[in-house]
């Protein structure tokens, strides 16, 4: 038979039995042969200077807006997934309570002013006091010097002379309690003037006190984002520092990625990054930079340690949080959320950058300016009500009259605000 090999281990057509398999053999060598020399040169031209990992998380600022005065909510201006705008109105309480002491700090301000310019007024007519004082003292005193000089004569009588005495000594007490009442005037208004008073001062920090608490009636987005954690409803009594939602700047956004210990000493500030997020999948890529390295590890920071002085102790390879900041621009085109899951590969090549930020910041790294315009109106409105009790005109100061500081002025409550039905 053909299948029984030849003496000389042939088969009848003189093949051998291992030929094929030895070209297999020899075929799956080459192919793991070119690979490992394919994988050879990309580790030494670009998989050595790389710094992978899959562990990476976008993380943002997630802004709460708590009241800073009490109050009873009356309106509530968006709901979660609303984008809204830094000083949009977000959550509106009753006004009622804060405008009458507000109305009730305008009008002591008022008086106040008045009070003042009356000591004013009063200090100048105790100069005019004292002018006249003078005067009868210098009458008196020629009506003395007259009568002394007739008393040789015997045409004065001791009797007259001693009233001119009396006279004399009368108009000077006098004087001396002009004088007096006149200083302690002048020390109620010297070196001021009635806007400068301290008494005016005081009456307008109480209007600023009660005009930023009216105004703090209306809650404001202090950043542009999407609402997020909405937790107040309609006819809610919140107190200062409640949590009532959330506001999250969709374009303040960055990536922690956790790098493995062994991986840290090729990792630099400024190093270039590229992220890819699950949600996208390869097809988007963005362009990052290495902005800083945290000052410890996961475990480290986390609300329960790890204690590792036990009897049963395993090393586990900790990860540092490693922060990346993302492209403005492709950000916007392409949005991410908070929580979402990212790869991150680091490009090494250049490591001329610090490990660590040695230098403070030379600016605040975030900062809204919705608040303002309040501190700004309060003064306006202190002004408007000084200059007219000052100048005596007659004008009605009120919170309403103010521009701008009407609660409610623009505000648009979502569609979901209970209204009452009949």
């Amino acid at each position: 038979m053909s299948d029984i090999p030849n003496d000389d281990g042939t088969h009848g057509d003189g093949t051998r039995p291992n030929g094929k398999r030895r070209k297999l053999v020899a075929g799956v060598l080459a192919v793991f042969l070119v690979g490992g020399i394919a994988y050879g040169a990309w580790y030494m031209l670009v998989g050595s200077k790389q710094e992978f990992t899959d562990n990476a998380y976008v993380d943002g600022n997630v802004v709460l807006i708590t009241p800073q005065v009490a109050g009873t909510v009356i309106a509530i201006g968006a709901d979660n997934t609303d984008a809204v705008k830094a000083g949009q109105v977000l959550v509106q309480l009753d006004p009622a309570d804060a405008t009458v002491a507000l109305e009730g700090a305008e009008a002591n301000l008022a008086k106040t002013v008045r009070q003042v310019r009356n000591l004013f007024a009063t200090s100048s007519g105790q100069q005019a006091n004292v002018k006249q004082r003078e005067s009868d003292v210098a009458r008196a005193r020629e009506d003395l010097e007259r009568r002394e000089k007739l008393a040789s004569t015997g045409a004065v009588s001791g009797e007259e002379m001693n009233h001119a005495r009396d006279a004399l000594a009368a108009a000077q007490a006098a004087l001396t309690a002009a004088r007096e009442q006149a200083n302690a005037n002048r020390a109620l208004v010297d070196q001021t003037t009635v806007q400068d008073h301290p008494d005016v001062r005081a009456a307008a920090a109480k209007v600023r006190e009660a005009y930023l608490a009216y105004t703090r009636t209306r809650i404001v987005a202090p950043v542009s984002g999407i609402v997020s954690k909405r937790s107040t409803q309609l006819g809610q009594r919140v107190n200062p520092g409640a949590p009532l939602m959330a506001v999250i700047p969709v374009d303040q956004m960055w990536v922690n990625a956790n790098f493995k210990e062994p991986q840290l000493a090729n990792i630099h500030i400024g190093q270039p990054v590229k992220l890819t997020a699950d949600v996208y999948g390869g097809k988007v890529e963005y362009d990052g930079k290495v902005v800083g390295l945290d000052a410890g590890t996961g475990a480290a920071f986390s609300m329960l340690p790890a204690q590792n002085a036990t009897g049963n102790w395993i090393k586990v390879v900790q990860r540092v949080p490693v922060r990346v900041a993302i492209d403005a621009a492709q950000m916007r085109e392409h949005p991410l959320r908070i929580g979402l899951s990212m790869e991150a590969t680091v490009d090494i090549h250049d490591k001329s950058g610090a490990v660590i930020a040695t230098a403070p910041r030379s600016a605040p790294a975030y900062t809204t300016p919705v608040f303002d315009t309040d501190r700004h109106d309060a003064q306006q409105l202190i002004d408007r009500i000084v200059r007219t009790n000052t100048n005596g005109a007659a004008a009605v100061i009120s919170t309403q009259r103010l521009a701008g500081s009407k609660p409610g002025a623009g505000f648009h409550p979502a569609s979901f605000t209970i209204r009452a039905s009949h």
